[in-house]
């Protein structure tokens, strides 16, 4: 509900404040979702915490936990990155933090992809 709050009165405020000078419309709305950002990082490090104890209880090698990890990391923040870029009008350049994103994620998803591949193969009887 906080970040709903402040989500919607900086939005008012940036409305209000577009008219008369845009840039600082623009800062307020880049801030405000810093600010929200921020404020649930500990809720996403708490989610990664019990992420990885339940790797450790199932028996889970935690580098491939980790990896995937990094790669949810990875996709949010590029998100967030291509948003603030698009807000600021600038679609063309968020295409491109969208594409870095996406060819970083596929390069950190090789390993587990191969692994999973080689364990198909050995499940299959020759």
């Amino acid at each position: 509900m906080q970040i709903v709050g402040i989500a919607l009165v900086a939005t008012f405020l940036a409305l209000i404040v577009k008219e008369q000078k845009p840039n600082f419309a623009f800062l307020l709305i880049v801030f405000v979702g810093c600010a929200i950002f921020l404020f649930l990082v500990d809720q996403i490090y708490a989610i990664f915490q019990m992420l990885q104890k339940i790797a450790v209880n199932a028996n889970v090698n935690l580098i491939y936990v980790e990896t995937i990890l990094k790669i949810i990391g990875i996709a949010y923040i590029a998100e967030f990155a291509a948003q603030i870029t698009k807000d600021a009008g600038q679609g063309a350049i968020a295409s491109k933090i969208e594409l870095g994103g996406k060819i970083l994620i596929l390069a950190m998803a090789i390993p587990i992809l191969t692994v999973m591949i080689e364990t198909i193969i050995q499940l299959i009887p020759n």
